[in-house]
């Protein structure tokens, strides 16, 4: 399962010439949010293949169409949701944490706890019947101090670090962290989860990722670590770390 993943930047590269050669031949498209719809609409019509997105903190083209263009197809919305794609299954959580009264697309820690909670009914269903709880989480903000930033808006969510540990997604894909700098990491794992940044767009395979095809358990054993214990290890000079702060 070949994946492009996208977030919070339309990349010329991509937009205004054939995105194929460069990106190579992909199964699916998850956006991250805060691109526009032209955009990811751009993208699956072009590489052929469907796609699944929540929304950013920014509401643009919040709308369901939008002119000239087709409707976003039915259930491609993933938030408070799980789907299951060939086999991958899939949730997201849109927005970012609350930093401006009133805003859409944007949530308290409260706020964004219950609507991982909407989820678990779901997600112990799969367990049930797939024998594991989700494949790839997809949200905008990232996991509270990992990726993150310490100012108001930028800040990650408690709650996507308890989510990882107790349903262990494979992969967990965010946006809403811009990275400028070569060595600010991008791919980071805690506990069984690799969390990714893929601003503004990354294409990888969920088994060279987590070394586990789809509909498979991922051989990563589960650890547990003491409250209060921290130790980042660099794994490759892909900026990957390990997290085990609890």
């Amino acid at each position: 399962m070949r994946v492009l993943s996208i977030s919070d930047k339309v990349v010329p590269q991509l937009y205004e010439q054939d995105p194929r050669p460069i990106v190579g031949p992909v199964d699916l498209i998850l956006s991250c949010g805060d691109v526009p719809f032209y955009y990811v609409d751009y993208l699956a019509t072009t590489l052929q293949v469907p796609f699944y997105f929540v929304h950013g903190n920014h509401p643009m083209g919040a709308n369901v169409t939008w002119p000239g263009r087709r409707p976003i197809p039915q259930g491609a919305n993933v938030h408070a949701r799980v789907v299951n794609y060939r086999g991958l299954l899939i949730a997201g959580l849109e927005g970012s944490r609350r930093y401006r009264p009133g805003a859409p697309f944007q949530y308290t820690e409260w706020e964004m706890g219950l609507h991982c909670a909407k989820l678990i009914p779901r997600l112990l269903w799969n367990r049930l019947v797939y024998g594991r709880y989700v494949d790839v989480l997809i949200t905008h903000a990232p996991p509270r101090h990992i990726h993150d930033a310490e100012d108001r808006a930028h800040q990650g969510f408690v709650c996507f670090r308890w989510f990882m540990r107790l349903f262990r997604p494979r992969v967990l894909i965010h946006g809403h962290k811009h990275v400028y700098r070569q060595d600010e990491p991008r791919v980071t794992r805690f506990h069984q989860t690799t969390v990714i940044n893929t601003y503004p767009y990354r294409v990888w395979d969920l088994e060279e990722v987590t070394g586990a095809a789809v509909g498979q358990t991922a051989p990563i054993p589960w650890r547990d670590f003491s409250a209060g214990s921290r130790r980042e290890q660099a794994i490759s000079d892909q900026s990957i770390r390990e997290v085990t702060q609890e």
